[in-house]
């Protein structure tokens, strides 16, 4: 007997979500999380949930392609072919990509066609993407924020240790380098040398005041120092890299397969960052994380923790986990932490118990 896959109903829709606290870097602040869903329903009566997202604009953007463009191409396609459907709308869009809008509207269809796929098979994301483990060290930023006190940033840093997990990460990007290296010096006395601290500076700096900072940096021991530089500066990045013993990490403002292959093609990435949401969907994903494998790096992802916990777990050279909550307020249930490491959900699917009442509640008309 032959059981039909083909996609009989896509739907898009956006919701908002305030940010849980506070958060400021050295270029913005995140005030609301826009949410893109969409769902797409198998004439086997199965139902695929995926989403992205952007900390503020553009959410109407991706929402308008979706509905005007996308969704409509899928109708009646065969919702197992991941690969290709991916690539028929990749290639519709071509006038408008390599860009943020069409990925994160790319990244909505994928991960429910993953979800599909996940919830078809009855196996679990961190399994079917690859299965190498279901634990991964766990890094938190919500005690770094760049308007906290040095006393604050401190006792997160501890709050953090004494709870058993292995990293934090600290905003820079203070106006004069004083600023940032006494902050970094009190947290790293406190917490001693046992524990990663990485910092992040938001693309806020020129190539001189980075290589500037980054000298100063060394004597803390950092595990990474983030985004520098512009996204788009590949050359101040290689350079950089060049000139520090402090690893470089980049990729949660890039947007392209190929844009992660100049990078660590040219040794401008010490640490792939790949954001689920901006780069296009799981299928992209996986094959940037496996790009990294090929070149000896690991992969540390950016935000969504709820889906990269599964996604590094998926793979050999996933590193960390970050920290971030912020689907509290439209899911039923968290992310296990056990022992400072991030637990993949076992469910079939994506893993995130959603609270559709909660959901229906914050719908943008």
């Amino acid at each position: 007997m032959t059981i039909d896959f083909r996609i009989t109903r896509a739907e898009a829709y956006l919701v908002d979500l305030e940010v849980e606290t506070v958060r400021t870097d050295a270029v913005q602040s995140f005030l609301k999380q826009e949410t893109v869903f969409v769902e797409l329903e198998t004439s086997d009566g199965a139902v695929g949930r995926g989403y992205s997202y952007t900390i503020g604009t553009g959410g109407t953007a991706v929402l308008a392609l979706l509905r005007d463009h996308l969704l409509p191409r899928l109708v009646g396609a065969d919702a197992r072919n991941v690969e290709g459907l991916w690539s028929d709308l990749f290639w519709s869009t071509h006038a408008t990509t390599v860009g943020a809008i069409t990925s994160l509207a790319l990244a909505s269809v994928d991960t429910a066609l993953w979800d599909l796929r996940c919830l078809r098979a009855g196996e679990p994301l961190w399994r079917l993407a690859g299965g190498f483990r279901q634990q991964v060290p766990l890094y938190d930023t919500e005690g770094g924020w760049l308007h906290l006190t040095t006393d604050e940033l401190v006792a997160g840093a501890l709050a953090s240790q004494q709870a058993g997990w292995p990293g934090v990460k600290l905003k820079v990007g203070k106006p004069r380098v004083h600023e940032d290296l006494e902050r970094l010096r009190a947290v790293r006395d406190a917490v001693g040398p046992a524990l990663d601290i990485m910092v992040d500076a938001n693309q806020s700096m020129t190539y001189a005041e980075a290589k500037r900072r980054a000298a100063a940096f060394e004597a803390v021991d950092l595990s990474w120092f983030e985004e520098p530089l512009p996204a788009d500066d590949v050359t101040g990045h290689v350079r950089l890299a060049e000139s520090t013993s402090i690893p470089i990490a980049v990729g949660e403002s890039l947007y392209s397969i190929s844009q992660f292959r100049e990078y660590v093609a040219a040794g401008g990435a010490g640490i792939v960052q790949a954001d689920v949401a901006r780069i296009g969907g799981i299928t992209p994903w996986l094959k940037v994380a496996h790009l990294a494998e090929a070149f000896n790096l690991e992969i540390c992802p950016h935000f969504l923790m709820e889906l990269h916990v599964s996604l590094t777990a998926a793979v050999p050279n996933g590193r960390y986990v970050e920290h971030i909550p912020q689907l509290r307020a439209i899911t039923r249930s968290e992310m296990a932490v056990v022992d400072g490491h991030a637990v993949a959900p076992d469910a079939p699917g994506l893993g995130i118990e959603w609270d559709q009442d909660a959901i229906d509640d914050r719908r943008v008309a």
